[in-house]
């Protein structure tokens, strides 16, 4: 498994609300993506960042997924380029 951490730096345009109206608008298209095992939209309200963390149940669906084309589209989404860290995930406790 590895793990992708997508962060937006919104600075002065950040909205908690508008990134929460993104989350439920994005959510959708997420819901049972081949590959993708789980994923959280998330909110830093003190680095004013929107903040996405997937997992996935492998590196080559991971990256396969952030192709240009995507990063263009989520840019326009969000108004901003975000960076984007792969991780390896050591161990995972899932409790559902």
């Amino acid at each position: 498994m590895i793990a992708t951490l997508v962060t937006f730096d919104l600075g002065n345009d950040f909205d908690a609300e508008t990134v929460r109206q993104n989350a439920l608008i994005a959510r959708s298209k997420f819901e049972n993506m081949p590959g993708l095992r789980s994923k959280a939209f998330s909110i830093d309200v003190d680095k004013k960042q929107a903040r996405n963390f997937y997992i996935w149940e492998g590196e080559a669906a991971a990256r396969n997924f952030f192709s240009e084309e995507i990063l263009a589209g989520v840019t326009k989404f969000y108004g901003v380029r975000p960076s984007i860290e792969y991780l390896e995930i050591a161990t995972l406790v899932d409790n559902h």
